[in-house]
C-alpha cells in the first residue's frame, strides 16, 4: 500500500511503501489467501491425493511475543466462522462453506499431536454429520492400539472437545466400523472388534473385492492399516481425511481453515513435533492453514533437508524470501505467505527501511542511518513509520546523518499513553526504570497497596511476558525509552523528585524480594538480577543510600562463581557514585579470572582512589588487589590495612594471612594437630618473609611409576585455560609424584605386588621400548607454559613450571640445563616465597646446599631430601627398564 504521506512530501519521485500495517490488513491477506485456494481446489485437475505438487495453501504470521498474535488468531477464527466484525467487513466466498479450527499449541495447553489430530476430525464431524469411514477405521485401530481401556468418547471428553464440537466423532467412528463390517459380511457382534475389521478391509483391498469398492480408490490406505499403529503412521492419517473430504457430495462439501497458534513453541533440538505437523500440512491440501508463532517458517529452507520431510523452495513457493537489494513487499509479492505482525527482528527492521523509501531502484535512507533507526526502535513498527516522514522533512533542507535519528518521539508515547489510565500511567513510569518485573515488584514501585493496575498494564500489548523468566513482564523497549527522553512533553508528567522516589521505592522493593527469597531458599540467580537491577538504579538516579547492595555484594564474592553484572556502560566512565563504585568493584572482581593481574590491580586502585566505596566494600577491594598484587609477584606492593575478611560470613584473621602470610601466624590459625599432612603439591605450604618457611615433604615411593609424565601438559592447558578466561591454572600436578592412575603414595607398608592384565601387550621382540621418548619435549612445552602465563598475568607460577623442569633435568642427569635452571628459581623466590623450591631442586640432583636453608620442613631434613631424590631415582630406573 503506498504511504500518500510520505507520495507528498517530497518533488522527488519516490516509491513509498508503508511499513505499518494494522489488523485490517492482516485480514484482507487471510482473506485475499483462502479467496485463491478456494478457487485452486474448486477446478479442473485439483487431486487432494496429490503427494508431490508445491503447497500454497497456507498463511503464515511470526512476531515477537505479546503483541496480539493469539488475539488476531481468535478473531480471524470469529469472522470465518460467521461473526461479523465492523472494521473488517463480511467476506463473501461464493457458496463455499468455511468450518474455522483454531488450535492453540502452547506448552501451558499441552496440546499433542493426537490432540491436533483429534481436534480436526471432531469439527469435520459436526460439520459434515457422517462417517469418513477410511480415515475412522485407521484411527479406530490406532486409538485400539495406543490407548487399551480408554474409550475414544471418554479421551474427547476430558479434553473439552466433547463441549466444543459435540458427540458426533464416536458416534461416526463406530458407524464406519459397523458399516464396513455388514459390507465384509463379518458377524455382527465383530463389528466392535477393530482388529479383526481392518484385517479384513485391508485383505480385501488387496484382493480388490467389490464389497470394498467405495474404498478402493484410495490406493495408499490398505499399506496404512497393514503398518503399524504408531504415532508415526498417525501422522500419514491426515492423508486418508484430505481424500474423505475430496470425495464428500456437494451438499456436505466444506473447506477446513486450520489455524495454529502459538507455533513456536513446538520447536526442540529435534523439531519431532514440527515434523509431524508439517506432514499433517503437506497431506492436506484441499485444507487451508493459518500459522502464528514468532519466527517464520523455515520450511523453504533447503538446509532442513533430512530433518523435515519437504523442504526447500520448490516445494513452499509460498514462504521462500526474495533476493535483491530492494526486497519487494511481502503483501504485493503474488506468491508471499509470511508476513510480520508487531515487532520486527533487526534483520527485519533493516528490510523494511530499506523498501520504505526507494527512489531509482535503491534505498533512500542509508545502511547507516538504517541501523541507527533499528536500535532505537526496538523492533516496533510505528516507530519505523514515524522516522520515514522524519527523514523526509530533514532530506529537504538538508542530507540526513545518523545522529539525526538518533532519538524517540513524543508522539510514540502520546499514543502508548493514550488509551491508559491514570493509575495504569503511574505504574507504566514506576515499571520503566526496571528491566523486568513482577506485580509485587511493579506494585511496590509504583507506591500502591493494590495490585489491579499492574495487573491491567501487564494486560496491554505494550508489556511482554515471558512466563519461563525470573521475572516474567518488560516494557516494550521503544516505548522505555520514550519515558525516559520524552516524558516532559505529556500533561501529567513526573517532576525530578517524582523519578527520584519511584527510583528509591524500587530498589527497596527489589533488596526486599532478594531477602525475603533468600531466607527461604537462596537463590544465585535472583542474586545477580537483582544486582544488576539494583546497581544501575542506584547508578542512574544517584541514590546514596545502597542498603542492602552492601549485603548483597558480600554475597556475590562468597561463592565465588563469577557470572559477570553487565551493567550498561555509563555516560562517564570515571565512577562518580557510591554505585559507580561498588559496581566497577565487583566487575574488576568477577573479571580478574578473564583479565591480566595488572589490569585487575590498576581497576581496584582506581576505584579505591574514588573515596566513594562504604568502609566495608573497601576492605573487600583491599583485600583482592592484595591478591592480585599476590598474583604479580609484587610482595613489596602494599598489604591489606583491613583487619577481617571480605566475607563476612565467614570472618577470620587467617583470610588476610593468605594473601601474606607468615609461619607463626600460619601455625597460630591452623587447627590441631600440627603439623597437618601437606598435598604432594605444595599449595598448603606458607612461607616467612623474615626467617623461616616450610614445604611439602614427598612419601618415598612403593610401587611402580606411570608409564610417561603428563603434568607438564596438563598444567599448560591449565594456563591456557586460563588465558582464554577460564580461571587461573592450577600447577599442583607439576609437583605431584605421578603414579599410575594419578593416586598419591600411601605410608605405610607397601601394597601387594598387582599381576599384570592378561590383554597387556608386552614389548615388541627385539627392540627396547621408549617410554621417555616424550621427556625430551618437556622443554618445549614448558617454554610454552610461560609464554601461557605471561599472557594470563599469573608469573607467580613460573617457580612452578621451572621445579618441574628441575625434576626434569635430574631425571636425565643434565647438569648444565639443572644448574640454570636453580639459578632461575632463585631469582624467582627471591623474595620469599615458595623459598623451599630452591632447596627442593638441589635435594633432587643430589646436590648440597650453597648454604643453611631458611626452610623448616615438618621433618627431618635428611628424610625430606631422601624422599624428594627417591622420586628421581625411581623415575630413572623406569626410564632405564622400561617397566
Amino acid at each position: 500500500m503506498t504511504d500518500l504521506r510520505a507520495l507528498f512530501s517530497s518533488n522527488d519521485p519516490i516509491d513509498a511503501s508503508e511499513a505499518f500495517t494494522n489488523r485490517q490488513g492482516q485480514w484482507e491477506l487471510v482473506a485475499t489467501a483462502l479467496a485463491e485456494h478456494l478457487r485452486h481446489v474448486t477446478g479442473p485437475g485439483f487431486d487432494p491425493a496429490d503427494l508431490e505438487a508445491p503447497r500454497t495453501h497456507l498463511v503464515v504470521f511470526h512476531g515477537v511475543g505479546g503483541v496480539g498474535k493469539s488475539t488476531l488468531m481468535r478473531k480471524i477464527e470469529a469472522a470465518l466462522g460467521g461473526t461479523r466484525l465492523a472494521q473488517w467487513g463480511e467476506p463473501v466466498w461464493d457458496g463455499h462453506r468455511i468450518l474455522p479450527v483454531r488450535i492453540d499449541l502452547a506448552r501451558s495447553a499441552g496440546t499433542t499431536f493426537e490432540d491436533v489430530v483429534l481436534t480436526i476430525r471432531a469439527a469435520i464431524a459436526t460439520a459434515v454429520a457422517r462417517p469418513l469411514p477410511a480415515f475412522d477405521i485407521a484411527l479406530r485401530r490406532y486409538w485400539e492400539a495406543q490407548h487399551p481401556g480408554d474409550p475414544l468418547d471418554a479421551y474427547l471428553e476430558r479434553g473439552g472437545l466433547v463441549t466444543r464440537f459435540g458427540k458426533a466423532l464416536p458416534q461416526q467412528t463406530q458407524a464406519a466400523l459397523s458399516d464396513v463390517a455388514q459390507a465384509l459380511l463379518l458377524p455382527g457382534t465383530v463389528g466392535s472388534v477393530v482388529g479383526e475389521v481392518t484385517g479384513a478391509l485391508a485383505g480385501a483391498l488387496r484382493e480388490r473385492r467389490q464389497t470394498v469398492r467405495a474404498l478402493a480408490g484410495c490406493a495408499r490406505l490398505g499399506p496404512l492399516l497393514e503398518a503399524e499403529p504408531g504415532l508415526e503412521t498417525l501422522s500419514f492419517y491426515p492423508h486418508l481425511l484430505a481424500w474423505e473430504l475430496g470425495r464428500l457430495p456437494d451438499g456436505k462439501k466444506v473447506t477446513p481453515v486450520i489455524l495454529l497458534d502459538t507455533f513456536e513453541d513446538t520447536a526442540d533440538r529435534h523439531r519431532d513435533l514440527e515434523r509431524l505437523l508439517q506432514r499433517l500440512v503437506w497431506l492436506m491440501p484441499n485444507c487451508f492453514f493459518v500459522i502464528s508463532g514468532r519466527s517464520r517458517l523455515q520450511w523453504a529452507d533447503p538446509a532442513l533437508h533430512g530433518q523435515l520431510d519437504h523442504t526447500g523452495p520448490a516445494a513452499w513457493p509460498g514462504l521462500a524470501t526474495v533476493p535483491g537489494p530492494v526486497p519487494p513487499p511481502r503483501h504485493s509479492a503474488p506468491s508471499g505467505r509470511q508476513h510480520l505482525i508487531g515487532d520486527l527482528s533487526p534483520e527485519d527492521c533493516d528490510d523494511h527501511l530499506a523498501r520504505r523509501l526507494v527512489k531509482d531502484g535503491r534505498p533512500l535512507i542509508g545502511p547507516e542511518i538504517r541501523a541507527v533507526i533499528t536500535a532505537r526502535s526496538h523492533g516496533l513498527p510505528l516507530h519505523l513509520d514515524l522516522t520515514a516522514s522524519r527523514f523526509l522533512e530533514i532530506r529537504r533542507v538538508r542530507e540526513p546523518q545518523p545522529a539525526d535519528f538518533d532519538h524517540t518521539f513524543p508522539a510514540l508515547l502520546a499514543r502508548a499513553l493514550s488509551d491508559l489510565t491514570a493509575d495504569e500511567r503511574h505504574v507504566l513510569r514506576s515499571v520503566s526504570l526496571l528491566d523486568a518485573f513482577d506485580l509485587d515488584l511493579a506494585t511496590r514501585a509504583a507506591g500502591l497497596t493494590h495490585q489491579a493496575p499492574a495487573r491491567r498494564l501487564t494486560e496491554r500489548p505494550i508489556v511482554t511476558e515471558n512466563p519461563y523468566a525470573l521475572w516474567p513482564y518488560h516494557l516494550h523497549g521503544a516505548i522505555r525509552s520514550a519515558l525516559t527522553e520524552a516524558d516532559d512533553h505529556t500533561d501529567d508528567r513526573w517532576t525530578p523528585a517524582d523519578w527520584h522516589q519511584a527510583a528509591t521505592r524500587a530498589l527497596a522493593a527489589l533488596g526486599d524480594q532478594w531477602a525475603t527469597t533468600t531466607a527461604l531458599t537462596p537463590s544465585r540467580i535472583l542474586l545477580v538480577a537483582c544486582l544488576r537491577q539494583g546497581l544501575r538504579l542506584a547508578r542512574d538516579h544517584r541514590l546514596t543510600d545502597l542498603g542492602w547492595l552492601t549485603d548483597a555484594a558480600f554475597v556475590y564474592t562468597d561463592d565465588s562463581v563469577w557470572e559477570p553484572l553487565a551493567l550498561p556502560t555509563p555516560t562517564d566512565p570515571v565512577p562518580d557514585t557510591p554505585a559507580d563504585a561498588v559496581a566497577e568493584l565487583l566487575t574488576a572482581i568477577a573479571r580478574r579470572q578473564r583479565e591480566h593481574r595488572r589490569r585487575t590491580a590498576d581497576r581496584l586502585t582506581a576505584v579505591l582512589d574514588t573515596g566513594l566505596l562504604p568502609a566495608e566494600l573497601t576492605e573487600m577491594a583491599l583485600y583482592y588487589r592484595a591478591k592480585a598484587y599476590k598474583d604479580l609477584s609484587q610482595n613489596d606492593a602494599p598489604a591489606p590495612a583491613c583487619s577481617r575478611s571480605p566475607t563476612r560470613a565467614a570472618a577470620s584473621p587467617s583470610r588476610p594471612a593468605a594473601v601474606w602470610p607468615t609461619w607463626p601466624a600460619s601455625l597460630a590459625t591452623s587447627p590441631p594437630p600440627w603439623p597437618p599432612s601437606p598435598p604432594w603439591d605444595g599449595r598448603a605450604a606458607t612461607t616467612a618473609s623474615s626467617a623461616t618457611s616450610t614445604g611439602p615433604t614427598p612419601t618415598p615411593p612403593k610401587r611402580s611409576p606411570p608409564s610417561k609424565p603428563a603434568a607438564p601438559k596438563q598444567a599448560a592447558r591449565r594456563c591456557r585455560r586460563a588465558r582464554d578466561g577460564a580461571g587461573p591454572p592450577r600447577l599442583g600436578p607439576l609437583l605431584r609424584r605421578p603414579r599410575p592412575g594419578r593416586r598419591r603414595a600411601r605410608s605405610g607398608p607397601p601394597a601387594p605386588e598387582r599381576p599384570r592384565p592378561a590383554l597387556q601387550r608386552p614389548p615388541r621382540p627385539g627392540r627396547r621400548p621408549d617410554q621417555g621418548r616424550r621427556d625430551r619435549h618437556v622443554p618445549g612445552r614448558a617454554q610454552s607454559l610461560h609464554a601461557d602465563i605471561e599472557a594470563a598475568g599469573l608469573p607467580f607460577l613460573h617457580r612452578f613450571v621451572e621445579l618441574a623442569l628441575a625434576f626434569h633435568h635430574a631425571v636425565r642427569g643434565e647438569d648444565q640445563d639443572l644448574a640454570a635452571t636453580i639459578s632461575r628459581l632463585r631469582e624467582l623466590t627471591a623474595t620469599g616465597d615458595f623459598v623451599y623450591f630452591t632447596d627442593i631442586a638441589h635435594f633432587m640432583a643430589a646436590l648440597p646446599l650453597p648454604e643453611p636453608s631458611a626452610t623448616r620442613w615438618t621433618k627431618i631434613e635428611d628424610d625430606v631430601r631422601t624422599a624428594w631424590r627417591g622420586l628421581v631415582q625411581v623415575r630413572q630406573e623406569h626410564l632405564r627398564t622400561g617397566n
